[in-house]
């Protein structure tokens, strides 16, 4: 998911053997080592499935990677993953299990190989020495048909169009929009290009310079008002707004779209939870947050607040039936502004349903922090 250079001078920025087996034998050796970024829809990607197929913390260890710092550049990272994204998942290999001999590992970088990776390593079938004894559900589709559907749905969650990050990037298509989010982007942003200038060839960082600098150029004149801005100044900040417009009202909107029509209900292919929730979950926490919601939320409240967010005209068609107020379960809130409260009856877009069908979900409980009233 995370954009990252690649390169021979990234293979140069290799660190000595033993500093990775440092890294690595931090944790018991027997379990896997799952690096995660500290943005939200990376961090929850990774933690649904560790829940949902019950693994013991002794098990699957987490460990953050600061994307803000640009640790995912450094020598020590890019031993391990010699591309520099996240997530990566960091297994011992099947013959290296005992705890009496030195451990030999792979990286599994690509999110649909790392997910199906957790659903297969544990299960009834399992030979991972697993040590919870917490229920392992499997969670890959049963038949071909529902296989065909999630793979589609995986695809699209993670085309260009639908990325998190991108879409956390350029998030703002008015002046007042652009002053509220300027602070956090431009932050990760310069942090990043601090940690490319530290750790990479001059050749390697030109390849990226020119974006960035363009986003920090809008980013850090946002307090300004549109007279007071030069010439350029003008031009990127229009030049911007259009990217943003792009980037939601288009290519997100025909995600959307296309994700409604896919989804079964209530979950992602009917009745009963998957390896696409995995993936969906997260993505959709993702876009909510980045609409100004949380976890906490309803469905209907949710999904309202990202189809207004989404702009342009866009709107979810109402085509699933929600539960009735008399068999819904509470859910607490704390928000400081109460959204409208939408109708327990009737007609409401199938991607509510789903998130209210995640969020009964003692996963998506922990994960999030959300309380039951």
């Amino acid at each position: 998911m995370t954009r990252a250079l690649s390169g021979p001078s990234l293979v140069r920025c290799a660190l000595t053997n033993r500093s990775r087996a440092d890294m690595l034998h931090s944790c018991s050796p027997r379990s896997f080592v799952c690096f995660i970024s500290t943005i939200s829809s990376q961090l929850t990607y990774r933690q649904p499935p560790r829940e949902e197929k019950g693994y013991g913390k002794d098990e699957l260890d987490l460990k953050l990677v600061d994307l803000s710092k640009g640790e995912n550049f450094s020598p020590t990272f890019l031993r391990i993953n010699p591309k520099g994204t996240v997530p990566t998942l960091v297994v011992p290999l099947g013959n290296t299990l005992s705890s009496d001999m030195e451990s030999r590992y792979k990286a599994i970088t690509d999110t649909e190989a790392l997910i199906a990776f957790l659903d297969k390593s544990r299960s009834v079938m399992s030979h991972t020495h697993t040590t919870s004894i917490a229920p392992a559900p499997a969670l890959s589709p049963a038949t071909v048909a529902l296989s065909s559907t999630a793979k589609s749905i995986i695809a699209l969650l993670h085309s260009s169009p639908a990325s998190p990050e991108w879409l956390f990037d350029l998030n703002a298509r008015d002046s007042f929009a652009l002053k509220t989010a300027a602070p956090s982007v431009s932050a990760f942003l310069k942090g990043r290009k601090e940690a490319l200038e530290r750790y990479l060839a001059e050749d390697e960082v030109n390849q990226i310079q020119d974006t960035t600098e363009n986003l920090l150029t809008t980013l850090d004149e946002a307090d300004k008002g549109d007279a007071d801005l030069s010439e350029s100044g003008k031009k990127a900040r229009e030049d911007y707004f259009k990217r943003t417009k792009a980037i939601w009202e288009v290519g997100l909107a025909q995600v959307l779209t296309k994700l409604s029509k896919e989804v079964v209900g209530p979950f992602a292919l009917g009745e009963q939870i998957s390896v696409v929730d995995m993936h969906l979950a997260a993505w959709l926490h993702e876009l909510v947050i980045l609409s100004g919601g949380n976890a906490q939320e309803s469905g209907g409240v949710a999904i309202a607040r990202l189809e207004g967010h989404v702009g342009g005209g866009f709107a979810f068609v109402k085509d699933a039936v929600s539960v009735p107020a008399s068999t819904a379960m509470p859910r607490a809130t704390n928000l400081e502004e109460i959204a409208p409260t939408p109708s327990t009856t009737g007609a409401k877009p199938k991607l509510a349903v789903v998130w209210d069908a995640l969020a009964e979900r003692p996963s998506w409980q922990k994960v999030f922090g959300v309380k039951k009233g």
